[in-house]
């Protein structure tokens, strides 16, 4: 992809309405695949950028339909050396840039993390990927982040974008993809993961089941929901993970959350869960002032740096 072309698309991301410009976005753009996703596919998609945002509030951009995977990157202006792989959810139906992407972002390049918000294929868009076309922008997504980093990567990722995550966390090692270049001799394992208020479960008793039906289709039989249950595919090597969840989660029931934290825990992963009385779902920075959930960033964020120094 030329210069011309991340400009076009760093642009795109900025042409919201003047009222939610209180921040400028960043203008460094990395695409994930120059030469196009891998296997092709996605003909006929036009990508759509939407503010959800009532007047005289923050932004809330989402984007559909995305055909040019892609990271935007949030420098620090003292970096530390470590870097942070953002995934927003949108029920694989859309990526929620603002308010789990972007704010999340500039909270960690605040604290001197540099930070990469994903933009990723979505499954039921007519990729050659599929259900895996996801997978396979996560673990590029990584990679491209190591290459660019000497200290400790972790994965970020909240509600279907908790699921990208997971799916991380645990198939980094699987070949879903061909190598593309040097990068991808890289490990697409991060170094620490965290989960919020995650889709994890496949399971028709407590999926999300939009994430369902657009991942692995409404009636999916026993093996496919079990694949892409994640709790069912943790194993000792799956990094350190950090969970959080509000027990009055509507959209995603916190026990996703408890069978994950389960499955970490009998395979001996490091992990450090929050649960939060209240917060709903998709509170992200903004939904949670005010209430206890507040503190999610300064949680993950202190948990994170105990695994850097290796401490319990």
């Amino acid at each position: 992809m030329d210069l011309d072309r991340r400009r076009l698309l760093a642009g795109a991301l900025s042409a919201a309405p003047a009222v939610a410009a209180a921040q400028s976005d960043p203008t460094e753009v990395i695409p994930l695949w120059p030469k196009g996703p891998p296997g092709g596919g996605g003909q006929g998609l036009v990508e759509s950028l939407f503010d959800r945002a009532r007047p005289g509030q923050p932004p809330d951009r989402a984007v559909t339909a995305i055909t040019h995977p892609r990271l935007t990157v949030f420098r620090p202006g003292r970096p530390n050396g470590h870097a942070c792989l953002i995934a927003p959810g949108g029920g694989y139906v859309r990526v929620v840039v603002d308010k789990e992407g972007f704010e999340f972002a500039r909270f960690l390049a605040a604290r001197g993390i540099t930070a990469y918000v994903l933009y990723y294929r979505l499954p039921a868009d007519g990729w050659t990927g599929g259900r895996d076309a996801p997978l396979q922008d996560v673990q590029r997504a990584l990679r491209l982040v190591r290459a660019q980093t000497q200290g400790s990567v972790a994965a970020l990722g909240f509600s279907a974008g908790g699921h990208v995550t997971a799916q991380l966390l645990n198939r980094f090692a699987e070949a879903s993809y061909p190598p593309q270049d040097a990068a991808d001799m890289l490990s697409a394992r991060p170094d620490a993961g965290g989960l919020i208020y995650p889709v994890i479960s496949m399971d028709p008793a407590i999926v999300h089941a939009g994430s369902r039906e657009k991942l692995v289709g409404a009636n999916a039989g026993e093996a496919l929901t079990r694949a892409y249950s994640m709790e069912t595919r943790v194993r000792g090597q799956t990094p350190p993970t950090f969970l959080v969840h509000a027990a009055d989660d509507a959209s995603v029931p916190m026990d996703n959350s408890l069978r994950m934290y389960g499955s970490l825990r009998a395979a001996g992963v490091p992990t450090e869960a929050h649960w939060f009385q209240k917060g709903g779902h998709g509170f992200g920075m903004r939904g949670a002032a005010g209430k206890p959930a507040a503190r999610t960033p300064e949680l993950f964020h202190a948990w994170w740096m105990r695994q850097v120094r290796q401490e319990p």
